[in-house]
């Protein structure tokens, strides 16, 4: 039920103080405002007041905040239980009707909206018809303006052309899907090669014979099942890596292990909690994952405690495709491992010097876990330098680029275009003859649909916007971390990792088809694309070049650990550790256009060069306040 909307309305957006989760709120508001109508996002306490809005004294603060920013559409956020969030829908309607604030009454609000699961949407949809509109999460946000009934000449031409751009490759998805011949798909053909399927078998092996047969990518998919027997869990992987063997797709096995995997591998688990994934916890079990999964090349995660010695047994028994690290990640800072952030960094660059004797390829698992914690686009691309540069110091030649898009979920397509393509320009400034970099794009973890048809469409969606990165190159991107579509809503089993698989290889083909043929736009030269590049660029320019200047040794885990401390690299929504790298938390970001940006107090863009000002990091060497 649509409800137009005009520039005299104002909307407020609240969420119940019982959900935490706010970012949604602030992409709504901001796009709101955008488009030049007023949007307010409630306080802490009026928050509150809506988590029990049937109190008298709760009521009556709900009202005043409604009359006071005249507020004509209010927007209502919960994410915890459906029925909770169903019943408490309904006692904020009784509280609307009876003070008298909907318009069928005589009051303000001409429309009220919810946003939530799935589960309480489709709850609060069938119960409480005077709710306009629900909102699930999975909402472009050309589908979110026109669901609050605003119409499309408000929106600003460059928001108007994301919109076009992003609702485009989504439609795109859409059809791919409804036709369903990418079933059809079969599987590429791999061998030819001397080493293949074998112990030498190796990931610059298979790149180089795939590329010379025109038949890039290669995809690679994580893999994790668990039962709570752990025999029983090691064995249905087994199943499953030969299962994926036979069918052919998967290039890449993953093996995604579990937490004590991870952290206490082949000691005695007894009463110690596992979490999801392999619990793998012999040499002989991952020899064993290596002989089922042949002939594809097998990786895994890196170790949280003991990472040189995990690094070595990996070489051992999977013969490893490559290694990740994860440098500041996966210790203290974020409860993944045991490790100070300082003990982190050093066991990883020597295992980076390690894996620089095997001659095996590095990827750096860092700049998305900024982007997790709340990091703008600047310091996702400085810390993949950053990343680039050690693993060159430390004479690693093959370094793979991870780029996770959608991340956060509400960022635009044409400015995760423009982060891809700097990041790429950025890091492939190191490259010579001795040091190589291969990309591997990826969609983002949060970016799915529960609704798995619409999942499906969301992954050939993302697919294109990886080809965008460099249109006019067909053997890029040369590999493809393909995210399952079933990723919020169930385990990926082997089917799924297959028909994952086969609708990004059937997008691939369609979206370049369509590009030739001069159906879909040529991103190449797209003017918001290059400004935005360049900005980011400079951006990124002006904070390594100050890290260089500043921080002594910042290609070694002192330096490192130095560049986080001092605040180099903003991370607002860090949860641990906050004191220790106070620097880096004291700065606030926000999504401004579809891009995350270090803001002041005032929501406004801090310049990279007056952020560093301000923390005392200059380029005349000066170290930093506190």
């Amino acid at each position: 039920m649509r409800v137009p909307v005009t520039r005299h309305d104002g909307f407020g957006l609240v969420r119940s103080a019982l959900d935490a989760h706010t970012l949604g709120l602030s992409t709504v508001a901001q796009t709101l405002q955008d488009c030049g109508y007023r949007a307010v996002i409630a306080e802490a306490d009026v928050c509150q007041a809506f988590a029990d809005p049937s109190i008298e004294r709760h009521a009556a603060a709900i009202e005043a905040w409604i009359r006071e920013h005249g507020i004509t559409v209010l927007g209502f956020s919960y994410r915890l239980d459906p029925r909770a969030g169903a019943d408490l829908v309904g006692r904020l309607i009784g509280v609307l009707q009876r003070r008298q604030l909907l318009a069928d009454r005589g009051g303000p609000l001409k429309a009220l909206y919810f946003a939530g699961l799935p589960e309480t949407c489709e709850r609060v949809r069938r119960q409480h018809s005077e709710v306009a509109g629900v909102f699930c999460g999975a909402e472009t946000p050309g589908e979110t303006l026109r669901g609050l009934g605003v119409p499309a000449d408000s929106l600003p031409r460059e928001l108007s052309a994301n919109v076009a751009y992003d609702e485009g490759r989504l439609a795109f998805g859409r059809e791919l899907v409804q036709r369903g011949d990418y079933l059809a798909v079969r599987p590429a053909e791999r061998s030819g090669y001397q080493e293949y399927g074998g112990t030498a078998d190796s990931l610059v092996a298979r790149l180089r014979h795939r590329a010379e047969k025109g038949n890039l990518p290669l995809f690679r998919a994580h893999v994790g099942p668990y039962l709570p027997d752990r025999l029983e869990a090691v064995r249905l992987f087994q199943q499953w890596a030969r299962q994926l063997a036979a069918a052919g797709f998967l290039d890449i096995l993953s093996i995604g292990t579990s937490q004590l995997t991870q952290s206490d591998f082949g000691t005695d688990w007894q009463g110690k909690p596992n979490g999801g994934g392999v619990p793998f916890n012999s040499l002989e079990e991952f020899a064993a994952a290596w002989e089922a999964a042949r002939p594809m090349l097998v990786r895994t995660y890196a170790g949280t405690r003991n990472v040189p010695q995990l690094a070595r047994m990996y070489e051992r028994t999977i013969h490893i495709a490559w290694h990740a690290l994860s440098l500041w990640w996966f210790c203290q800072i974020d409860g993944r491992g045991p490790y100070s952030v300082q003990q982190n960094l050093r066991q990883h660059v020597e295992t980076l010097q390690y894996i620089a004797a095997t001659g095996k390829p590095f990827e750096a698992n860092v700049p998305h876990h900024f982007a997790f914690r709340g990091g703008d686009d600047a310091s996702y691309l400085v810390s993949a330098y950053l990343a680039a540069k050690l693993a060159k110091t430390a004479g690693i030649r093959h370094f793979i680029l991870q780029n996770m898009l959608n991340t956060p979920r509400g960022t635009w397509g044409i400015a995760d275009l423009a982060k891809s393509r700097a990041m790429l320009r950025l890091v492939r400034q190191l490259e010579d003859a001795r040091f190589r970099v291969i990309l591997q794009p990826r969609a983002g973890l949060d970016y799915f649909s529960h609704d798995l048809n619409l999942a499906k469409a969301q992954l050939a969606a993302a697919t294109a916007l990886m080809d965008d990165i460099e249109p006019h190159d067909a053997a890029s991107p040369p590999m493809i971390h393909v995210v399952s579509y079933s990723e919020a809503s169930h385990l990926a089993d082997p089917a799924v990792v297959s028909e994952s698989i086969q609708i990004t290889r059937q997008a691939l083909l369609d979206y370049r088809r369509l590009r030739t043929r001069g159906l879909v736009d040529d991103l190449a030269r797209h003017p918001d694309v290059v400004d935005r590049t360049n900005a980011l660029l400079a951006e990124s320019r002006t904070i390594i070049e100050a890290i260089e200047a500043t921080v002594p040794q910042p290609y070694t885990p002192e330096g490192l650990y130095q560049v986080l401390a001092w605040g180099f690299l903003p991370v607002p929504f860090l949860t641990a550790c906050r004191d220790e790298f106070a620097q880096a938390i004291r700065w606030k970001t926000r999504l401004i256009r579809g891009s995350v940006v270090v803001v002041d107090d005032d929501g406004l863009p801090i310049p990279a060069a007056q952020r560093l000002r301000t923390t005392g990091v200059a380029r005349d060497g000066r170290l930093p306040h506190g």
